[in-house]
């Protein structure tokens, strides 16, 4: 598997592509990096290559909150400048700058 760029960073807002939620970024894989059993509960017309950056989400929806794994190609930037709900946001980010969360000091490598 060749390995590429991530697109979307650290603390950048996200939506999903087809299904109602968004959420902030909080860690990177370069490659698909979670369990055999979690990829083959996705429908194989709906599976994405695991050649690609995939991204941890402080992720909401309407009713919930919740961690999301997703791929790159299943993602675009949210444009609506909303701050996420998710209660984890506190802990990790600091200000949103437009779509983007400042990452907290003490959180910075």
């Amino acid at each position: 598997m060749e390995e590429r760029g991530a697109k979307f960073r650290i603390g950048q807002v996200v939506r999903h592509r087809f299904h109602p939620f968004r959420g902030v970024v909080f860690d990177v894989d370069p490659t698909f990096s979670n369990s055999e059993e979690w990829w083959n509960s996705i429908p194989p017309a709906q599976r994405p290559h695991k050649d690609q950056p995939y991204y941890h989400l402080l992720a909401e929806n309407s009713q919930n909150t919740y961690v999301a794994y997703v791929s790159e190609q299943n993602l675009l930037r949210d444009e609506t400048g909303d701050p996420v709900r998710h209660p984890q946001v506190e802990e990790i980010f600091g200000t949103l700058q437009g779509d983007r969360y400042e990452l907290r000091a003490h959180r910075q490598h």
